[in-house]
């Protein structure tokens, strides 16, 4: 017991005195909070059934073994935003897909279409703009999920206007991605249900968009384009000269 005190206190000592810890090194990577040399043993994360899994508050980026899982075979586990994932998937080159509420590819996932693929958020709002081009009708847009990017081409094709919301979206570049977009109607109103405060999955509004008013991509005629308040979820139509909030999407 004597040499588990002795170990413990040369440990927290090395943490309170260097930004980094070594286990039988005496020089750490700088880029690790923690480096282990070992070639006789590995990392033993704790090990757990399902139930106690679930039973704790997990933040982002916990990592524990399931060992229940996976039929009872077990799976190493890493906790997103909206779930317990295995860290390897059914092979190692075979990540496990994302769920809606995850944190992937430059935001966070609102929809997925069956196959694949579907839409992610911006983490937060680019801007407040008009629509733009009040008085001219750009013709061609759509209300339906994954019509948002056409849209946006659209949009900034008949539009030669600067810092409207489309043209915000399309010139945005945000985790290392630059096809973004702004929404279509349907678009919109799925990251209100999925991700905001219309909650409909019970995950919150992890986007963090409160009870802004949002910019479609979707235009009604020459005079009128489509927004959402996202405080009761309602969608109607306004004058495209009004100024509301702006937040892109791009797919995957």
């Amino acid at each position: 017991m004597k040499q588990f005190f002795t170990l413990l206190a040369a440990v927290l000592l090395t943490a309170t005195t260097f930004a980094q810890v070594g286990v039988n090194n005496e020089n750490p990577d700088a880029s690790a909070a923690l480096d282990i040399t070992s070639t006789t043993g590995g990392l033993l994360v704790p090990r757990m059934t399902a139930a106690q899994r679930d039973a704790i508050t997990a933040t982002q980026g916990l990592i524990i073994f399931c060992s229940d899982c996976a039929s009872g075979e077990g799976e190493l586990q890493i906790k997103l935003t909206s779930s317990w994932k295995n860290t390897i998937g059914d092979d190692v080159n075979d990540p496990p897909p994302p769920a809606i509420g995850d944190t992937y590819q430059g935001g966070a996932v609102f929809y997925l279409d069956g196959n694949g693929g579907g839409l992610i958020a911006a983490p937060s709002d680019q801007s407040s703009a008009a629509w733009g081009c009040y008085g001219q009708s750009n013709g061609g847009t759509s209300s339906a999920v994954g019509t948002g990017a056409a849209n946006t081409t659209t949009i900034l094709g008949g539009c030669s206007e600067t810092a409207i919301a489309a043209r915000i979206c399309a010139d945005l570049t945000l985790g290392g991605y630059s096809d973004w977009f702004l929404p279509s109607y349907d678009e919109l109103n799925l990251m209100y249900e999925n991700i905001g405060p219309g909650d409909e999955l019970g995950l919150g509004d992890i986007g963090n968009f409160g009870s802004n008013v949002y910019w479609s991509s979707t235009e009604i005629d020459n005079v009128f384009a489509w927004f959402q308040f996202f405080d009761n979820g309602g969608q109607n139509g306004v004058d495209k000269y009004y100024t509301f909030n702006v937040r892109a999407v791009r797919a995957f």
